[in-house]
Order: structure tokens, then sequence, then C-alpha cells
């Protein structure tokens, strides 16, 4: 259920953050399409709260920095383990594609931490996105290490959509996905929930946390290398975690290197 208050909060933060200049009254009335007395009422609030201002007397409204105050504050209460950023910063590096760092949400895997490709053709990915857990290699790599209860209250909910030709679309296809993937040493995606996007993820389990870290790019550029994409995070996770990690913390994937 979609909360519409709270959807046209974090769309505006979303429109300064993507447009990032100041923005008047009728300009965001007309933008969203919204009334101009909600538009109106949404921005007082915001300003009573000291969340935005306005730089200039009649030039528009800009968020001021409470907004990074409190999420540098939240984050800073359960903040992801600096070996992982480390990991898919050096992963970014050597792979030139975009790398990242997801967890679980519900039905979901969101997107922690990202590095972007600097190719002008890219997968583009940004912390908050959310992609099915059962569909995606990022998804699936987070399941393997939950407990099998965890597991089947996932798959029970799931809804099967043919994304791309890669998409599973039943319970025993995700099953086996996984099996074969444990026993391969890495999660791949090909199409699965982006068209002609591919990727290649482990599983992690860091201070009680199960993450995945991702590398992806276009089809016609990763497909062919999701092999040595897969060594390669093997090695990037014995250089920044230890040469023996996936042995102590994740037993059930079969080891590439090390």
């Amino acid at each position: 259920m979609l909360v519409k208050q709270a959807a046209n909060v974090l769309d505006l933060l979303e429109y300064f953050a993507r447009e990032q200049k100041s923005a008047n009254l009728a300009e965001l009335s007309t933008h969203f399409g919204w009334p101009r007395s909600s538009t109106f009422n949404l921005i007082q609030t915001l300003v009573d709260r000291g969340f935005l201002y306005e730089p200039r007397p009649r030039g528009g409204f800009y968020p001021t920095a409470r907004w990074l105050a409190l999420a540098q504050d939240v984050a800073s209460a359960e903040p992801l383990p600096q070996a992982a950023l480390a990991l898919i910063r050096d992963l970014a590096d050597s792979s030139g594609e975009t790398t990242w760092i997801s967890a679980a949400s519900g039905q979901s895997a969101v997107v922690l931490a990202v590095f972007q490709s600097a190719h002008a053709v890219r997968y583009t990915a940004e912390p908050g996105k959310r992609v099915p857990i059962h569909g995606t290699a990022t998804g699936q790599a987070i399941m393997s290490q939950m407990t099998e209860p965890q597991k089947a209250a996932i798959l029970r909910k799931a809804v099967f959509e043919e994304f791309g030709p890669g998409s599973p679309l039943s319970v025993a296809e995700v099953e086996k996905s996984i099996a074969d993937s444990l026993q391969r040493g890495s999660f791949r995606s090909a199409s699965a929930f982006s068209r002609d996007l591919g990727g290649v993820s482990v599983p992690l389990v860091l201070g009680g946390r199960i993450f995945s870290a991702t590398v992806a790019g276009p089809l016609f550029r990763i497909e062919s290398l999701m092999d040595e994409t897969a060594v390669e995070i093997h090695r990037a996770v014995a250089r920044h975690l230890g040469e023996d990690y996936f042995r102590k913390h994740v037993p059930n994937l079969h080891r590439l290197c090390g």
C-alpha cells in the first residue's frame, strides 16, 4: 500500500538530488502535477521542520544539510563493514563494471552501497534499488545463506514474472538455481530481471548479517567473462576478508581459489 504523503516527500527529495538546483512552488507543482495548495503545504512543512530553505529570497527552495545529518546518524548505528566497501571498490577497479553490496528486505534484495562503472554503456544501480530476491543472482546469493524456514517463507510469497529469458518461473527453478550456484561457486544472472544485462554474485556473512557482492554489466561485455569474474570475486574476498573466509563463514559455497 502506497502512502501518498510519504511518497511525495521521497519524490521531492529525489527530484532535488537529480536536478541539483533550487525550485519554486510553481515549478514543483507543474513538475509533479500536484495542486498548488498541496505543494505549498508540503514545502511549508519541510521548511518549518528545517529540511528545506530558500538560498536566496524568492529564489526557490532547496534541501538543507539536515537530511545528510540524519542519514549519517542512521547509517552509523549499523554501518556496512569497511572491508565489504573496500571489496566492491576493488572489484569495480579490476572489472571495470558496476559493483554493489546488497541485503535482504522482505521479498527484495536492496542495494546498500554501489560503485558505478565508468563505461558509457553500463549497468546503473543506486543505493536503495530493489530487485526480486528470488529472481536475481544478487538475491539468490543472499537466500543461499538463510535458514530453510526463511527461504520457504520467501518462496511461498514469491510472484513469478518473466522479466527476461533468464527469469526463474517456479519455486523448483529457484531452488535448483541456488543449489547449482553453490556448487559452481558463484551466482549468475543473464537477462533475469533486466534484459540484456548480466551479473555475478557471491554471498557474504559479516557480523551475523547476510549480504551479497555483485559485479554486473551489459551481457555483450560480461557474459563471456562470468567464469573469470567469479574467480576474481573470490580472489578479492581473500584479499579483503581473509584466505579462509569462505571456508569459515560460507562453507556451503564451492571455493574457486585458495
